[in-house]
Parts: structure tokens; sequence; C-alpha cells
């Protein structure tokens, strides 16, 4: 099965919180990580000096999924769609999701009411300490 690591889950996994443990497990009974360009963004734009190094080899160890034409569409289409019921998604979030949606991967993050997308799947993992 295919994971997609949001950014709270991966800085989680990083500093050894609580998410730690649960990325070791679904990688030890052989499922796979992945994330997209924007968490590795926000992963870069949030760390610590010391941490550079350990982001480095988390990162290449994962299956970046590509962003193309299709995400944009559908991170647009969610935007305008949750907009006209007066709710404020923003671009990153959608783009992630919509990375999730056609990887066929589920979303792994410490926020869900970020991603309110019925056609995603999402887990919610308790991160930070």
């Amino acid at each position: 099965m295919l994971f997609l690591l949001d950014t709270t889950v991966l800085i989680d996994y990083l500093r050894d919180a609580p998410a730690a443990s649960r990325v070791e497990e679904l990688l030890d009974r052989g499922d796979v990580g992945c994330t997209t360009a924007i968490n590795v963004e926000e992963l870069a734009r949030g760390l610590r000096v010391d941490e550079r190094e350990a982001a480095g080899g988390l990162v290449r160890g994962l299956i970046i999924v590509p962003l193309e034409a299709r995400e944009g569409w559908r991170a647009g289409s969610w935007r305008q769609s949750f907009a006209s019921r007066g709710v404020t998604l923003s671009q990153a979030d959608c783009m992630i999701a919509a990375a999730a949606l056609t990887a066929d991967a589920t979303l792994v993050t410490g926020n869900p009411k970020d991603f309110p997308m019925a056609e995603i799947r999402v887990e919610h993992w308790t991160v930070g300490r």
C-alpha cells in the first residue's frame, strides 16, 4: 500500500516524535512511503540546522509523487468548490491531496481538517510532543 506522508508526519519522523514509530511500522510491513515536492519545500523551510542531513536521507528514501496539469486542475476544482461553500483551502494542501488521489495513496497527516476532500483517503496520525 502507498502512503503519502504530509509535512507534519515528516517532521515528526525527523524529531522522533509520535508519528515516527508509525512510519517505521508501515515500512516494516512492506508499505511504501511517498511525498510531494510541496512537502519537501515545507520540510526544508521548517528544518533546524542540525536536521538538514537527516532530512535529506529521509527524502531520498521516499517516492516523490509528480505534480502535473491533472493535479493542478483537480486542486483548482476543489478550491473553487469549497470556496463556493465558504471554506478556504490552501493551494499547497489541494495540490498534495490531488497527488495522493492520482497516486492512489492514503494521505497521512497530523492535520486532517486541511484535507476535507471526499475523494481521498486520509489517516489522522497524532503528531508533536
